[in-house]
């Protein structure tokens, strides 16, 4: 684990776990709330896992601490653009582990992670509007809206509006698990 919480933590993109991230990505559920509505087959992942170990993105497999032992549990990935320093935030949870807060504590690490190692200085995200418990979720870890995309996304076949939201540095409420690690 690279950093974490008693009960959630964020380790390293594993290529060993490439079906199981598949699985997840093939789940109904994630398919409407990313708005894609193409799965994916298991070779084309596959493939483009090779590809992703080696990217710039900074990928974290999400584990769950709540049992003692870590249970891999989901994705986070920040998308970097250096020039400007500021990321896309990326979550993606497997479906049976949703509601139970995991995604807002793993998107709270992210952004520790992003402003405190990284030194990002912002961090958005694109949320379809119909997808509210993301929304909120967001929220408590962090993300305030800052616009929207108007008719950008579909949700059960209907065109609906993306929701942008951002986190900058300078507004990162604690508690950080990054900072009390760093030498004062």
């Amino acid at each position: 684990m690279w950093i974490g919480t008693d009960t959630c933590a964020l380790g390293p993109y594993r290529a060993d776990l490439v079906e199981t991230y598949w699985r997840w990505e093939q789940d109904p559920t994630l398919l409407v709330g990313y708005g894609r509505q193409t799965p994916e087959s298991l070779e084309a992942r596959t493939e483009g896992m090779a590809h992703q170990l080696r990217g710039e993105n900074l990928r974290f497999t999400i584990y769950d601490r709540a049992s003692g032992e870590p249970v891999p549990v989901g994705v986070a990935t920040l998308l970097p653009d250096y020039a400007v320093r500021t990321a896309e935030y990326v979550v993606m949870l497997a479906p049976e582990t949703r509601g139970r807060g995991l995604g807002t504590q793993a998107t709270r690490l992210a952004l520790d992670y992003a402003f405190h190692i990284t030194n990002l200085r912002m961090v958005w995200l694109k949320v379809l509007a119909p997808n509210k418990a993301g929304i909120r979720a967001y929220q408590k870890a962090g993300f305030r809206a800052a616009g929207k995309l108007r008719d950008a996304g579909y949700w059960l076949g209907k065109t609906c509006d993306e929701i942008i939201m951002d986190a900058v540095a300078g507004e990162f409420a604690g508690p950080s698990v990054v900072t009390p690690l760093l030498p004062s």
